[in-house]
């Protein structure tokens, strides 16, 4: 019987520590959002956080997984619903063409960021203490977060887009930057990568 429970522990325990992280429904006017939160059992001092915006296909299990690991780290962390709750891509085509509205249209990008970082905080996260992280396509929203002088601490990015239109202004970025960008992705043009490390000094993101 003793190895019969053992055994089931084994099998229900990471079910449990996963079970604490739960659908959050919010709105950006008519478009319905659903992110994930998670709340630490066990929270470091000064309640820390972190804003995981997903890649091209949106929320998926690996950006869930690290909002879980987090937790685990006694991090608050919230998976952000970029694209809607009707409105997930069912494909690569569509993921394409949902996450290219977004790069185009960076305001609308910021402003999804923005309604889930106020998630997080209603989740009870320290509004001070917010870290935005993102992985491709949300990578590139973290370096818009830091563009957009969003109220975090700072921004990480792994392997986003560091492309913006040469007519838009670059502007003061008050927040600490983490771009973490393969020197041999051929996705990322030399010239945009030289581009970015020019936009960053310009802000003043690149401190000497």
């Amino acid at each position: 019987m003793k190895t019969k429970l053992f055994f089931l522990s084994i099998i229900f325990l990471p079910m449990m520590a996963t079970a604490q992280l739960k659908p959050f429904d919010y709105n950006d006017g008519q478009q319905a959002l659903s992110g994930f939160g998670i709340k630490p059992k066990k929270e470091l001092d000064g309640k820390p956080a972190v804003l995981i915006l997903p890649a091209w296909m949106g929320i998926d299990e690996h950006s869930k997984e690290t909002a879980t690991k987090l937790a685990a780290l006694g991090y608050y962390a919230f998976v952000a619903d970029i694209y809607g709750k009707d409105s997930r891509p069912k494909n690569t085509s569509e993921a394409g063409q949902k996450a290219g509205f977004f790069k185009n249209n960076f305001t609308e990008y910021q402003n999804r960021i923005q309604l889930a970082l106020a998630q997080l905080i209603k989740l009870g996260a320290n509004p001070d203490k917010v870290v935005v992280m993102g992985y491709c396509f949300g990578g590139t929203g973290a370096i818009e977060a830091a563009r957009g002088n969003l109220k975090v601490q700072g921004a990480v990015s792994f392997h986003g887009g560091l492309g913006k239109e040469p007519t838009r202004a670059t502007d003061k970025i008050t927040l600490k930057v983490l771009v973490l960008h393969g020197a041999d992705d051929p996705f990322v043009p030399k010239a945009e990568i030289e581009n970015f490390q020019t936009e960053m000094r310009n802000s003043g993101a690149v401190r000497k």
